[in-house]
């Protein structure tokens, strides 16, 4: 059994023979179906010029599927500070949660979103890499600038999302949630997480130390049909361990054939041993495991699965075997 509520990060892997427009397509629908299965909130998150994951900024897709929905919680997983102006990203989300009061998050992340230096200069109208001092102060400024600025009325739940001990220190210290991306740099999730409850101050907008931690998770009846559909996004992590970012989402008949080194599958294997792959039991018992070793209050599960029917399929049995609760 797993007694914190569970949630999805949805990232539109787009697979190999088709178009990002029928992965769009899917948004509303998967919105739908995770509302009826009980999940707590959706996450988007931003990425940019990968032919393996769709452009899709978040807060269309979140607006998109809150008008598909009534109850689930959604937003940004994040929204990725340096490619846009503070003001710009408070207006958007303090929109969103009039709309739609007590429903929208506001996930906010540092990265790029994209591998391509040449689109990163792009989505910062030529500027280079943001620094340590202007992340914070743009952070500081969006939450400034809900308050002072946009004040429509409910406002966004904002998050932080961190994958060091730095974001970490930087969550505490302005008093927000963190989101841990455990799906991606599994070994500093615990060093992060003892940085963060060890700084945290109280603010307006968290009174305590309050974590969501993000794992790949995918499901299904075997374990050898969970390997099976996980099997794409390996290439993809393969393809990255080698620093290529122009990454396919193969099918997964394509993936089962992928020629991967022994040095490959052995960083693969111990990757996945960190997340949750396999049976119904496989995956609830090892999620039930990170929360009890990390005191997590919130899963969050990121599938990247292409087809819309696999997806659903692994969130249904994952919540049909795991008990868990839907109120935070």
């Amino acid at each position: 059994m797993i007694d914190v509520p569970l949630s999805a990060l949805e990232v539109a892997m787009v697979q190999t023979g088709t178009r990002a427009v029928e992965t769009l397509r899917d948004t509303a629908a998967f919105a739908q179906e995770l509302e009826r299965l009980g999940y707590h909130r959706i996450w988007y998150a931003e990425h940019h010029h990968s032919p393996a994951i769709g452009a899709f900024p978040p807060v269309v897709l979140t607006a998109h599927a809150a008008a598909s929905t009534s109850a689930i919680r959604l937003g940004s997983g994040g929204v990725l500070a340096p490619n846009h102006a503070p003001l710009t990203l408070a207006e958007q989300f303090g929109t969103l949660a009039a709309l739609h009061p007590d429903r929208v998050d506001l996930g906010i992340g540092r990265g790029p979103g994209t591998f391509d230096e040449a689109t990163a200069r792009a989505l910062r109208r030529g500027a280079g890499p943001t620094t340590d001092e202007e992340y914070q102060a743009d952070v500081a400024a969006i939450l400034s600038f809900l308050v002072d600025e946009v004040a429509l009325g409910p406002l966004p739940e904002p998050w932080l999302l961190a994958s060091s001990t730095a974001g970490a220190a930087l969550a505490a210290r302005l008093g927000l949630p963190i989101a841990l991306a455990h799906h991606i740099r599994p070994d500093n999730t615990r060093a992060a997480l003892e940085r963060y409850r060890a700084a945290f101050t109280p603010s307006r907008w968290c009174e305590r130390p309050r974590v969501l931690l993000c794992v790949e998770a995918v499901c299904a009846e075997t374990e050898e049909e969970a390997a099976w559909r996980v099997g794409p996004m390996e290439v993809v992590k393969a393809g990255l361990l080698k620093g290529l970012s122009e990454i396919a989402f193969p099918t997964p008949a394509e993936a089962a054939a992928h020629p991967f080194t022994a040095e490959e599958r052995q960083a693969l294997a111990a990757f996945r041993a960190q997340q949750a792959v396999g049976t119904p039991e496989t995956v609830v018992r090892r999620l039930a495991q990170l929360v009890a070793e990390t005191g997590a209050d919130e899963l969050m599960l990121t599938t990247p699965l292409h087809a819309l029917r696999d997806r659903v399929r692994s969130y249904e049995l994952l919540m049909k075997y795991a008990g868990a609760t839907t109120a935070p």
